[in-house]
């Protein structure tokens, strides 16, 4: 017996696959968008958060057809986990349980959430499986076995992807991914590192149906000033990720440029979420977790991808979009 990839899933986790739409057109107005940024009607946001959480269910839909008995989720950290006094690249939570933050939110929420400080089931053979996996082909990530800052609970990404992905009872394995904090990783090096957790996955001697998740993106800069959502970089992700191209999709993410005297995103300058340290090839900021949907496009790698849908939230701005494959 050997373990089965059944499938792989792609979905935004944003704040805006949360909030109700009413309350989206409050959110732009707080924020400095660049003024040619379409602002829309509450009837236009209204269909859009509908289209949002549409998407969540369909891959809710999809991954209960294929009866996956365990997840791989790749996100990234947002400073719940770590923080600038050690930032690892990649992590892989190996614990038997996780927690969602403690903190109850502010604001009314939209979709499917646990409550504040749910426990969730890990799975830690199956993380110590890919672990070892990835250590074996040249990777040598971090590793938790207990919740480094309970209070502030995992990473948000992951959480999201239990709460909208599944009935809060499939076991999942935490891959946690510096995607925001400039050095990042490139598409290039998430790419690799999601075909060599497909390598690990191939390997494991166990009757388990396991699908890969990622959450996170698509563009995205969140409070940054002169914000903007650049359609045409992810409907060119979206191409190639539907063809199955992980790796054009990695080469597409590396060789943007950022223009010049964009101040969206503007990584130059010290702040609580900016090192001021430069980066590598690729957009800054919320984007970069579009290195996550490369990883995990690695892992199914060659197979096109159905793509559910893609939402352009101007009142944001974000893309939120939503894809699968089925890996068999």
């Amino acid at each position: 017996m050997v373990a089965k990839l059944v499938g792989t899933f792609f979905h935004s986790h944003g704040g805006t696959t949360s909030l109700p739409p009413d309350l989206w057109v409050e959110r732009r107005n707080t924020r400095p968008i660049r003024s040619d940024v379409p602002n829309e009607s509450l009837d236009v946001n209204k269909s859009k958060a509908k289209r949002v959480h549409a998407g969540f269910q369909i891959l809710r839909e999809k991954l209960k057809d294929l009866h996956v008995d365990a997840l791989i989720v790749f996100s990234d950290d947002q400073l719940e986990c770590f923080d600038f006094s050690n930032y690892p690249a990649f992590a892989i939570y190996v614990g038997e349980k996780f927690l969602k933050s403690a903190r109850v939110p502010r604001l009314p929420l939209m979709g499917r959430h646990a409550p504040p400080g749910y426990e969730f089931y890990g799975h830690p053979k199956l993380a110590t499986e890919i672990l070892l996996g990835v250590m074996k082909r040249g990777f040598d990530p971090a590793f938790s076995m207990n919740m480094p800052k309970p209070d502030r609970g995992l990473a948000g990404g992951i959480i999201r992807t239990a709460e909208e992905l599944t009935d809060f009872n499939i076991p999942i394995v935490p891959v946690m991914m510096n995607l925001y904090f400039a050095p990042q990783v490139t598409g290039m090096r998430s790419y690799l590192f999601g075909k060599a957790v497909r390598e690990a996955i191939d390997e494991i001697e166990e009757d388990i149906r396991i699908g890969v998740v990622a959450s996170g993106g698509l563009w995205h800069t969140p409070g940054m000033p002169n914000a903007w959502l650049n359609t045409e970089f992810d409907h060119r992700t979206l191409e190639l990720l539907a063809s199955g191209d992980a790796r054009g999709m990695a080469e597409h993410f590396d060789s943007y440029v950022i223009p010049k005297g964009d101040m969206s995103q503007d990584t130059s300058t010290k702040a609580r979420i900016i090192t001021g340290m430069p980066s590598f090839g690729g957009p800054a900021f919320g984007t970069r977790e579009t290195c996550a949907w490369i990883a995990v496009a690695a892992v199914s790698d060659g197979i096109p991808v159905n793509i559910v849908d893609y939402i352009d939230v101007f009142a944001s701005p974000v893309g939120n979009a939503f894809a699968y494959c089925e890996a068999f």
